[in-house]
């Protein structure tokens, strides 16, 4: 079984945990991860972007002039492509790009996730968020000394504290660990967690 020192909040080591091999230990999955994360992105996209086409400006219910012997080309309609405020030709439509991934897909994602960042040592486990207010300082100077770069947070129960402190330090993001995704683990080089996060992980995503 894969084991971590556990730090303080001042970055001091203050003891050692064992973590499960099912959640933390689990062989690398790429192609899962590759797949979760395609569909993480192509889900946030709104597909809102729409054009009107020639069904749907104004204009265009007579025919602008007679067919020949103008010396202009023949048109049928204003709301053509080729008239200004005419239609737009082959434009973009409102569309979901929602992709579906099976549960068992993210699960093993998420376990393949999580043991990456165990074996790349960028796995941190603070004894615990020692915050009576929000600080940025402390906060700070905890990535500062556990050499924390590009850090996502995780937390159980009310982090509050947490996230406003967090949120003011560049490359710095606080999660709580019911919300998490594949995608963010992976957009983060260091992962700090609690011991009550690595017990929940290992209720949620033990097979």
């Amino acid at each position: 079984m894969p084991s971590v020192k556990i730090v303080d909040f001042q970055g001091n080591e203050a003891g050692e945990l064992v973590l499960s091999d099912e959640v933390f230990g689990a062989p690398l999955h790429m192609p899962a991860m590759h797949r979760v994360v395609v569909a993480h992105l192509a889900n946030c996209r709104q597909g809102t972007h729409a054009v009107k086409t020639r069904g749907d400006v104004s204009g265009g219910g007579k025919k602008p002039w007679k067919q020949k012997h103008t010396g202009r080309a023949r048109q049928g309609s204003t709301r053509s492509p080729l008239w200004i405020h005419g239609g737009v030709a082959h434009g973009p439509k409102s569309r979901d790009y929602h992709q579906k991934v099976n549960k068992k897909v993210r699960r093993l994602a998420m376990r393949s996730a999580l043991s990456m960042k165990v074996r790349e040592e960028l796995f941190t486990v603070v004894k615990s968020f020692d915050l009576e207010k929000p600080s940025t300082k402390a906060v700070k100077g905890f990535m500062e000394a556990v050499r924390a770069e590009k850090a996502l947070v995780l937390f159980h129960g009310d982090g509050e504290n947490v996230t406003r402190s967090a949120r003011n330090i560049p490359g710095v993001k606080a999660r709580n660990v019911a919300s998490i995704s594949v995608y963010d683990l992976l957009n983060s080089k260091t992962l700090v967690v609690t011991p009550e996060v690595v017990a929940r992980l290992e209720e949620v995503y033990a097979k």
